[in-house]
């Protein structure tokens, strides 16, 4: 019987919570029993080979490649978890939704004070993905099945979210998991 699969992106973030699921320490050996993985950094396949159980995100959506990345993830996951506040809220990233983007784009390629740019123009190659209006949770983008806070989320909490989704049990996180103070 084939393991289950599973999958991992990080979007508009800072890739701490693929670092706090590294910091499962030596349960990565008892995931990779549990688990196959499949489209992720941790084993660098680049494209979904299959089906997947469940699809672990980080990071919220602040350009559309961010948004297709999403999408798809929810087309090949059965159970897809947003992981960390970047995921849940927005995060750090959104910090600019209070500001316009065309002043964010202004400040940072035209008239910030350490910009040199003589043309004043604002990178506009095919290859950049298109900036959002604003960078969105992702609950906004896709239907989202469970949501795991914290800056980022401990390898505790994320060990015993994976292992309960991958065993059909309930997922159940004792405040000692969830808490922030």
């Amino acid at each position: 019987m084939a393991k289950p699969k599973v999958a991992t992106a990080s979007l508009a973030g800072c890739f701490g919570c693929h670092m706090s699921l590294l910091d499962i320490d030596d349960r990565i050996l008892q995931l990779v029993e549990l688990v196959d993985f499949d489209k992720s950094p941790i084993d660098d396949i680049k494209e979904f080979t299959g089906r997947c159980a469940v699809g672990l995100i980080e990071g919220g959506c602040c350009n559309e490649e961010n948004v297709r990345v999403l999408q798809e993830f929810r087309r090949h996951c059965d159970i897809l978890v947003s992981v960390g506040d970047c995921a849940t809220m927005g995060g750090i990233p959104a910090m600019r939704n209070t500001i316009p983007l065309q002043e964010c784009l202004d400040e940072a390629y035209r008239n910030g004070p350490t910009v040199h740019n003589p043309a004043g123009r604002i990178p506009s190659d095919p290859e950049i993905p298109l900036l959002l209006d604003k960078v969105y949770p992702c609950h906004e983008v896709v239907k989202i099945d469970y949501h795991l806070p914290g800056c980022p989320p401990s390898a505790d909490t994320l060990w015993a979210a994976l292992t309960a989704l991958l065993s059909g049990r309930p997922v159940e996180l004792p405040y000692e998991l969830i808490k922030y103070d």
